[in-house]
């Protein structure tokens, strides 16, 4: 098993994680960068792997800086599921598309 810690590392928001193994690949949360103006320029940049790789997400609870990213990992063409509570889904079904919006202002 290989996890690669793209997020949320040397600071708390952006929280990422990919985790490799028996011939799977996942992420664990996909994270808002949130901070000063420098951080926040993370949002817009490509990820490091190939959405298209990635066959689900576990998005481990709601707050932005766990799950704010997903629009931006849809919009580059990922269509598998993430996995979570049905109460983190709820609120990120009101969450999410306020994230999309503010990461289209920003860049």
């Amino acid at each position: 098993m290989k996890i690669t810690f793209l997020g949320a590392t040397k600071m708390v928001t952006g929280s990422n994680f990919l985790v490799e193994g028996a011939g799977k690949k996942f992420l664990v949360d996909c994270g808002m960068y949130q901070g000063s103006s420098r951080d926040e320029m993370e949002n817009s940049e490509p990820f490091a792997y190939n959405v298209h790789d990635i066959d689900f997400v576990l998005l481990t609870h709601a707050h932005i800086d766990h799950s704010g990213r997903i629009p931006k990992l849809y919009t580059e063409g990922y269509r598998g599921p993430v996995i979570t509570t049905k109460a983190t889904r709820d609120l990120c079904s009101i969450m999410l598309p306020d994230s999309r919006t503010y990461s289209r202002t920003r860049n």
